[in-house]
């Protein structure tokens, strides 16, 4: 190392991606194949549809941002925000 170079230290902040998980469903990437006409395949991954949404919870008089799929607002939309959020906590996808 030379004797004026900077010191360069990266952190687990630094370096940690944002994880693309719904936090009410699990949901996740899936890994699969593109297929060709020929029938070649190649490795691919099925990310999942999310979207950051805020939330209103009348209950707690409070604002929630939650990085949700499209189907976790799909039951959001016919059951209610609390209902999912307290299915998602027995289930252990959402820990607050």
């Amino acid at each position: 190392m030379h004797k004026f170079a900077p010191r360069l230290e990266i952190t687990l902040k630094t370096v940690k991606k944002m994880s693309r998980v719904c936090e009410l469903t699990g949901k996740k990437a899936m890994v699969g194949n593109n297929v060709s006409h020929a029938l070649n395949r190649t490795k691919r991954r099925f990310n999942a549809n999310l979207m950051t949404k805020r939330f209103y919870i009348p209950e707690e008089d409070k604002w929630i941002t939650l990085k949700v799929s499209a189907s976790a607002l799909k039951n959001i939309n016919k059951k209610g925000i609390s209902a999912v959020i307290k299915e998602a906590r027995e289930n252990g996808f959402l820990t607050k």
